[in-house]
C-alpha cells in the first residue's frame, strides 16, 4: 500500500439453482490433470537468489523443515548449499546481502503485523543476529554503499512511531549510532558515503517537497517539489557513486513518469521516457550507479539499453526464448549476473549469466513439481472503458476454451474476475498462481488495471480519485461485459474476487451491484472506509494526505459522507449471492474489524457468509500451510457457484491455522473439517 531491499446459498430454491446451474455449465475437459494446490501454494524448492557483492557465494531461500529459510553455496558450487537460519514458523521472504559479503541481511515480522526486524546471519555460519530488538517498531533500509563496507544506514521509529530517525548500523557489533533526528520527514535518499542527501517532507496538499542535506542540516529551499497530482509517480530512484548526479522518476510537466538525470547544479536531464507507461525501474551499474538501462512495462515488459554498456548482454539474453527475463543481482564486478526467465506457461527458472564468455548455466527452477504441469499462456489485451479509458488486462483461459492457442474462447466458460490491491498497484504480465490455479479448475481469469492503478500515467491514476465504489467499480463492469460480448463467459458465470482492494471491490461489487456476480471471494478487505482509515498505521503519516485526496477527507463531514456512501458495510443487507471472506488477525492495514464488521451486519440480516480467520497472519496469507488451507475452501467455494473443478478440502486445514467463524455448512466439506 520500500526496500531491498495480496455460501451461502441462501436458501433451498438458491441451492436448487445453483446445482442446476453447475450441472449445465461446461466443464474442464477430462483429459487435463487437476494440478494439485500444493504444487501451486506451497513452498518454492528455491527463490530469491542472490549474488554476493564479490561473486563468490550464491544465497537463496528454501525451506527448511518446511519452513522457508537462508541458504548459502559457493559460487563454483551451487550444490554444496547449506541452510543458514532455522525459522520454524514464519517464513523468510526478504533478504540482502551485506555490502563485505560476509552475511546475509533479512527482515521479518511476527505473525504479520508488519513490524518488521532487521536480522543477520554470517555465511560461515552462526545464529541469527537481531539487529533491532525492539517491539513496535518497524525498521527502514535507507542506504548501503560500494566503498563503505562495514555498516549500512536503516531507520527506525522506535521514538516516534510516525517517523524513522536515521541511524547508521555497525554490522560487527551491532551499535546504532544516530544520523539524523527525524522531524517529520517521509523519506531519504542516502549517497555512496553513507551521507544523507535529500529528506523529503509532506505537503499539506498531498505532494512533496525534497530537500539537499548539507552536514545534517536540511536546507530551507526545497530541492524538488511537486503537488498531489505528482504524488505517486515522482521521487528519487538513485544517486551515482560519484554523488554528483541524482536519477528521478518525474512527472511534473507530462503525464507519464520520465527518467530524468540532475547534475549538481539541479539541472534536469532527459533520460528516458514512454508516453504510454511511467518509466520507474532501471539497472543501475553497480560499482559507479549510472544508469545502464531501463524497463517499459505497458502489456509486457522489456528492458530497452541506455547506451551501449549492457545493450549486448541484453539483447544475448533476449535471443535465449526462455521468456520475459528480469535480472535480479550483479557482483560488484559485474561480471556475473542473475537472471530469471519467466515462459508464463511453464515455471520460472534462474540462471548465472557469466557476462565475458556469454554463457547462461541454470541455477534453479523454483516449482520444478509444476514442470510439464497442464500451464496456459496468459494474453494481455486492452479494454476500453465506457468514458474512452484504456485499461490493461490480462486473460486467463482453460485450455479447453482455447483449443487452438491463438488466444480468442472457444466457447464460453465460467469466470473468475480477479481484482489487484492497492489500489495504487497494477496487474502485470507473467506466470500467475491464481491464474493457473483457477484456469486448471476451469475457469476463465481477467485481472483489470482499472482506474487508479499506477504504470499508467497521472491522468489514469488521478482518474481514480474519489471514485472507490464508482468509476473504479464501472471499468471492472465494464471488464465484464467486455469479455461476455467476445464469447469468454456468460453474464450469469462470473465470480468476483481479490485481496486488499480487490476484497473490497468484492464487497462492493456483491453490495452495489447485487446482480452482477455469481459470488464473491473477499481477502483481507475493508468493509468500511472511515474505520479503515481511521486505523491505519502510524508510520503512514507521510502519505496521510495522499489518501485522503484519493479517497475522501474522514476530518471532514464531507469526506465521512463520502467515505459512508462508498463502505460496503452499509449496503451489506443487499447482497444476496455467496460470500467468503478470508482475514489475518494481526493485519495492520485493513484491521479484523473490517471483516468483522460486514459478517456481523451478514448475520444480523441472516444473509449467509463464510469467515475464516487465520490468527497468526496478517495482510495476507505468508505462510503456504494457511495459504493452501484458504484455497481449498475457495475452489470448493467456487465450485458450486460457476460449475468448475475443485481438489477435494481433505487434510488441508489440519495444518493450519484456521479458524472457521462462521458458515461452515455453506462449504462442501468444510463443516467435516471443524
Amino acid at each position: 500500500m520500500p526496500s531491498k531491499t495480496k455460501i451461502l446459498l441462501a436458501a433451498t430454491g438458491i441451492a436448487l439453482a445453483a446445482a442446476t446451474a453447475a450441472l449445465a455449465a461446461p466443464k474442464a475437459p477430462g483429459d487435463v490433470p487437476l494440478i494439485e494446490r500444493t504444487k501451486l501454494f506451497g513452498n518454492p524448492e528455491k527463490t530469491g537468489g542472490l549474488l554476493s557483492p564479490d561473486g563468490k557465494w550464491i544465497s537463496f531461500i528454501a525451506p527448511r523443515d518446511g519452513v522457508l529459510n537462508v541458504w548459502v553455496a559457493p559460487a563454483a558450487d551451487p550444490a554444496a548449499a547449506r541452510p543458514l537460519t532455522a525459522e520454524k514458523i514464519r517464513p523468510i521472504r526478504q533478504t540482502f546481502w551485506a555490502p563485505d559479503s560476509r552475511q546475509i541481511l533479512f527482515v521479518n515480522d511476527k505473525g504479520g503485523d508488519e513490524n518488521f526486524r532487521l536480522y543477520g546471519v554470517a555465511v560461515d555460519g552462526g545464529a541469527a543476529r537481531d539487529y533491532t530488538p525492539f517491539d513496535k517498531v518497524r525498521v527502514m533500509p535507507i542506504g548501503e554503499s560500494t566503498t563503505i563496507k562495514d555498516r549500512i544506514l536503516i531507520g527506525l521509529n522506535n521514538r516516534d512511531p510516525r517517523w524513522h530517525d536515521v541511524y547508521s548500523l555497525d554490522l560487527a557489533t551491532g551499535k546504532l549510532t544516530l544520523v539524523m533526528r527525524n522531524e517529520g520527514y517521509g523519506g531519504f535518499l542516502a549517497d555512496d558515503a553513507l551521507t544523507v542527501r535529500l529528506a523529503s517532507r509532506p505537503r499539506p496538499d498531498g505532494g512533496d517537497d525534497w530537500f539537499r542535506v548539507t552536514n545534517g542540516t536540511v536546507e530551507a529551499t526545497p530541492l524538488v517539489s511537486y503537488g498531489h497530482d505528482d504524488s505517486l509517480t515522482t521521487a528519487p530512484l538513485g544517486i551515482t557513486t560519484d554523488g554528483k548526479t541524482i536519477y528521478w522518476m518525474d512527472s511534473r510537466d507530462r503525464d507519464t513518469s520520465a527518467i530524468m538525470a540532475q547534475d549538481a547544479n539541479g539541472k534536469m536531464t532527459l533520460v528516458a521516457q514512454d508516453p504510454r507507461v511511467d518509466v520507474r525501474r532501471a539497472l543501475f551499474n553497480p560499482g559507479t550507479g549510472t544508469i545502464e538501462a531501463y524497463q517499459q512495462d505497458y502489456l509486457r515488459s522489456e528492458y530497452v539499453p541506455v547506451g551501449d554498456a549492457v545493450k549486448a548482454d541484453l539483447a544475448f539474453l533476449k535471443a535465449q526464448n526462455k521468456g520475459e527475463f528480469t535480472v535480479t543481482s550483479r557482483t560488484e564486478a559485474d561480471d556475473k549476473w542473475l537472471v530469471a526467465f519467466d515462459p508464463v506457461s511453464a515455471p520460472a527458472s534462474t540462471w548465472v549469466y557469466d557476462r565475458r564468455a556469454k554463457t547462461l548455466k541454470q541455477l534453479y527452477v523454483s516449482r520444478p513439481a509444476l514442470v510439464g504441469a497442464p500451464l496456459v499462456p496468459m494474453i494481455p489485451t486492452v479494454i476500453r472503458s465506457r468514458d474512452g479509458l484504456d485499461l490493461v488486462s490480462y486473460l486467463t483461459l482453460p485450455k479447453g476454451a482455447d483449443a487452438n492457442g491463438d488466444g480468442t474462447a472457444d466457447r464460453p466458460v465460467p469466470m473468475v474476475l480477479f481484482v489487484h490491491g492497492g489500489p495504487w498497484g497494477r496487474d502485470g504480465y507473467g506466470y500467475n498462481s491464481y491464474h493457473q490455479w483457477l484456469a486448471n479448475r476451469g475457469y476463465a481469469v481477467l485481472s483489470v488495471n482499472f482506474r487508479a492503478s499506477t504504470g499508467f500515467g497521472k491522468k489514469f491514476l488521478a482518474a481514480g480519485n474519489m471514485e472507490w465504489g464508482r468509476k473504479m467499480h464501472d471499468d471492472l463492469l465494464d471488464a465484464v461485459d467486455w469479455a461476455v460480448k467476445r464469447g469468454v463467459t456468460t453474464k450469469n458465470k462470473v465470480a468476483i474476487m481479490g485481496g486488499s482492494y480487490g476484497g473490497y471491490a468484492t464487497l462492493a461489487g456483491l453490495a452495489f451491484t447485487p446482480d452482477t456476480f455469481a459470488c464473491g471471494v473477499d481477502i483481507v478487505g475493508p468493509s468500511n472506509l472511515n474505520t479503515l482509515l481511521a486505523a491505519i498505521p502510524p508510520y503512514w503519516e507521510a502519505g496521510k494526505q495522499q489518501m485522503y485526496r484519493r479517497m475522501g477527507d474522514p476530518t471532514t463531514p464531507e469526506g465521512q459522507a463520502i467515505l459512508k456512501e462508498r463502505s460496503p458495510l452499509f449496503a451489506a443487507d443487499k447482497i444476496k449471492r455467496p460470500l467468503l471472506i478470508g482475514q489475518g488477525a494481526n493485519d495492520p492495514r485493513v484491521n479484523i474489524r473490517e471483516s468483522d464488521q460486514v459478517v456481523d451486519a451478514m448475520r444480523a440480516k441472516n444473509i449467509p457468509v463464510t469467515y475464516v480467520v487465520f490468527p497468526d497472519e496478517g495482510h495476507g496469507f505468508a505462510r503456504p500451510v494457511n495459504n493452501i488451507a484458504f484455497n481449498a475452501v475457495t475452489e470448493n467455494f467456487l465450485a458450486p457457484c460457476l460449475g468448475g473443478r475443485a481438489e477435494p478440502i481433505g487434510d488441508a486445514l489440519k495444518g493450519s491455522t484456521a479458524e472457521i467463524r462462521h458458515g461452515a455448512s455453506y462449504v462442501t466439506g468444510l463443516g467435516a473439517t471443524n
